[in-house]
Order: C-alpha cells, then sequence, then structure tokens
C-alpha cells in the first residue's frame, strides 16, 4: 500500500512539473494597453482644461463604456491617463491600471477626479509621443493592440518633428487616435483652423487609426466616450473623417514656423 500511495505521489508532482513548464495563457492578457495623453499647454484656457478632464471622468463612469471593454476578447485594458505640454513636460497623473470591471473603470475615473488641473507652457506632440512608448515598455503583460490617445489644441512647436516621432510609433506597432480640439475660446482665438487636417497628415497613424474632431464645448463628453469605446474595441476609420484638399497638403512644421515668427514679432517690438 505505502509503494502504491507513493507511485501515485510521484505521478502527480511529475504531472505537476509538466504542467507548469509547459505553455500558459497569460493572466495579465489585454485587449488594449491605452495612453490617455492630454493637453496642458497654455493655450489651453481653464474652462477648456475642465472640460476635457471631466470628458474622460465621465467616460470611464459610462455604463457604455464599461460594456465595451466586457465585450473585448479579454474582457481586461490597461489605461494611464499623462498630461502633456512641452518636450520635457509630461506628467503620469494616474498611473497604469487594469480595468476589467465596471468597479474598477470607476476606481480609475474617481482617481482623475481628485487630481488638481495644471497649465504649463509649450506644446510637444513628438515629446509625449516618445514618452508614451517608454510607458508601454514599463506595462507588464501582454496587450493586443497600444494605443496613444492624444488630446490638444494647437500643433507641435517644441521638440523634435512630429513626423519623426509618429513614424517611430508606427513602426513599432503602436497606434496613435487625435482628438483636436478646435471650438473658439473666449479669448476669440484658434490654435489652427485646419487642426483636424494637420492631425490626420501629422499626427495619427497605424492600423485602423483614426481623428475625432470636436468643434462644440457642449459635446465634449459626448465625443470623449466615442472615442474611449472606439479605441477598447478596435474601431478604427474606414473612411477619412476629413477630406484633404489634397495629400501632403498640410505643412507639418507649421507650428514650429508660427513659433519662429513669433520669436522675431518679438524681437522687432521697441
Amino acid at each position: 500500500m505505502a509503494n502504491r500511495f507513493l507511485s501515485a505521489l510521484a505521478f502527480f508532482l511529475l504531472a505537476g512539473d509538466v504542467l507548469a513548464g509547459g505553455p500558459s495563457v497569460p493572466e495579465t492578457q489585454l485587449d488594449v494597453a491605452l495612453v490617455i495623453a492630454v493637453d496642458v499647454s497654455s493655450s489651453m484656457e481653464s474652462e477648456e482644461q475642465g472640460l476635457q478632464r471631466e470628458g474622460f471622468i465621465n467616460a470611464f463612469h459610462s455604463s457604455l463604456v464599461h460594456e465595451a471593454i466586457e465585450n473585448g476578447p479579454n474582457g481586461r485594458i490597461a489605461v494611464t491617463y499623462v498630461e502633456w505640454s512641452g518636450v520635457k513636460d509630461q506628467r503620469v497623473i494616474v498611473p497604469w491600471t487594469i480595468i476589467d470591471s465596471p468597479e474598477k473603470a470607476v476606481s480609475f475615473s474617481n482617481q482623475l477626479a481628485y487630481q488638481p488641473i495644471r497649465q504649463a507652457g509649450m506644446t510637444s506632440i513628438s515629446g509625449i509621443i516618445d514618452y508614451s512608448r517608454k510607458l508601454f515598455e514599463q506595462l507588464g503583460g501582454s496587450p493586443v493592440r497600444r494605443v496613444i490617445d492624444i488630446s490638444g489644441d494647437g500643433p507641435n512647436n517644441d521638440g523634435r518633428h512630429v513626423a519623426y516621432a509618429r513614424d517611430e510609433a508606427i513602426a513599432d506597432g503602436i497606434i496613435i487616435n487625435g482628438l483636436p480640439i478646435m471650438f473658439r475660446r473666449t479669448s476669440g482665438s484658434t490654435e489652427l483652423e485646419d487642426l483636424d487636417l494637420y492631425f490626420r497628415e501629422c499626427v495619427i497613424g497605424g492600423v485602423g487609426s483614426f481623428v475625432l474632431p470636436l468643434h462644440d464645448p457642449e459635446q465634449f463628453a459626448m465625443v470623449v466616450r466615442t472615442k474611449i469605446m472606439r479605441e477598447i474595441a478596435g474601431i478604427g476609420d474606414k473612411e477619412p473623417l476629413i477630406i484633404p484638399v489634397q495629400q501632403g497638403s498640410m505643412n507639418c512644421i507649421t507650428g514650429e514656423r508660427r513659433k519662429q515668427e513669433d520669436l522675431l514679432s518679438q524681437e522687432k517690438k521697441p
């Protein structure tokens, strides 16, 4: 009897070793790893920033977003919320968070709601793209898709050329989507009339990437929620949301050029 017991025990121990050494489905398999990158440069007015933050807070409280997460192949996503401005100014407001239930989505939203809103300086879209690539390297697990969700109200005017950063990210398999903020602020100014075209030709890229322009501040929450749901579900553009006049019609260094013109104008003042 003792020999039979020892033989059975040896069998189960050996079987356990084989199972442990064999391939297994990673517990941290993710449908998408999403960097939410929001512009806090000086051109973003306080009301505009408040609407932007509130839009993302409401999105992760939404049952529609919860359903989008649940309906994914794995029902798990990872999200981090980052504020950005100049080339050396990126700040993680909510770190990487695994969301696999409505409760965790609401918890992410609540963490975001507790953080103060700040305003910074320049606009470096290239800087936030490069920074986001480093954030993906810090994330464990195995995301099916890696997505950078960039919202902003102006073109790149600091750091290296945005097209270089975009092209390197795309080559690494990263998807970049854009939310250009295009409504007129209380100051009456607009950063760039064709900002949606700029985002399409100079910022976004990757399989299924898209631009979702925002023209009305009252639609901020709806547009943000729609964008998040599309990114979670992996639904990209089949056709452009905007129609370029001609391919390559947008100058991707228009922000840098305007910055240089402003500096020269300041030097000429008495």
